[in-house]
C-alpha cells in the first residue's frame, strides 16, 4: 500500500507551484526558470527535481490544471445552439492554449500519453474536452449522421489546426474565430440535400 505523501511534502511542492505561477503572471511561461521558482520557494534545486522531472513537467501541471478551470466553466455553459455560440464558448480556452508559442507547444508535446503510467495533467484534458464537446455535439442541433463523440474528436481536431495556423506565418491571416467556424460549419452542421 502506498503511503499518502507527508504534509511537508505537500507543502513544499506546493511553494513550488505557488512561486512558478507568481513567475509567469510577471515575465510569463518561457521565461519562467527552474533557478527563479527555487529561489522563489526557498528551497534547494535538488529539491525542485524531487517534485518534478524538469521545467516541463511543472508546466504540464500548471497549464492542465489551467485548462481544467476552462473546462470546468464550459461543462456549466448551456449547450451552444449554433456554430458560432459553439466557437464562441471555445474562445477562452483557445486563447489560453495559444498565449504563449511556448505554452501551445507544451500543450502538443503533453496532449498525448506513450504508456498508462505516464498520463500526464494535460494529456488528461483532452480526454476531457471530447466528453464536454460529446454532450453538447449530441443535442441535436448539429448533424447526427455520425456519433457525437467523432464530432467532438473532429472539433478537437480542427480546434488544434486553427490554433496552429495562428502560430503560422504563412497562414495566419485569418482570425481563429473564423477559421474556426468554417472547419465547424463544414463538420458540425447538417448535409443539405
Amino acid at each position: 500500500m502506498t503511503k499518502p505523501p507527508q504534509k511537508r511534502t505537500q507543502q513544499t511542492r506546493g511553494k513550488l507551484i505557488d512561486a512558478a505561477q507568481a513567475i509567469i503572471a510577471t515575465k510569463g511561461y518561457a521565461a519562467m526558470r527552474v533557478e527563479d521558482v527555487v529561489q522563489a520557494a526557498g528551497v534547494a534545486k535538488g529539491t525542485f527535481f524531487a517534485h518534478f522531472r524538469d521545467k516541463d513537467a511543472l508546466m504540464d501541471l500548471i497549464i492542465g490544471q489551467e485548462i481544467n478551470r476552462l473546462l470546468d466553466a464550459l461543462s456549466e455553459n448551456a449547450v451552444p445552439q449554433s456554430v458560432p455560440e459553439l466557437v464562441n464558448d471555445l474562445l477562452p480556452l483557445m486563447r489560453y492554449m495559444t498565449v504563449e508559442r511556448y505554452v501551445f507547444d507544451v500543450i502538443l508535446r503533453h496532449s498525448g500519453a506513450a504508456a498508462k503510467e505516464e498520463i500526464g495533467h494535460i494529456a488528461l484534458t483532452f480526454e476531457r474536452q471530447i466528453r464536454v464537446l460529446d454532450q453538447w455535439l449530441g443535442s441535436g442541433h448539429y448533424r447526427n449522421d455520425v456519433p457525437p463523440v467523432l464530432l467532438a474528436e473532429g472539433l478537437q481536431a480542427f480546434m488544434v489546426q486553427t490554433m496552429a495556423l495562428h502560430f503560422c506565418a504563412v497562414n495566419n491571416a485569418d482570425p481563429m474565430p473564423d477559421r474556426l467556424r468554417a472547419y465547424l460549419d463544414a463538420w458540425l452542421m447538417p448535409k443539405r440535400q
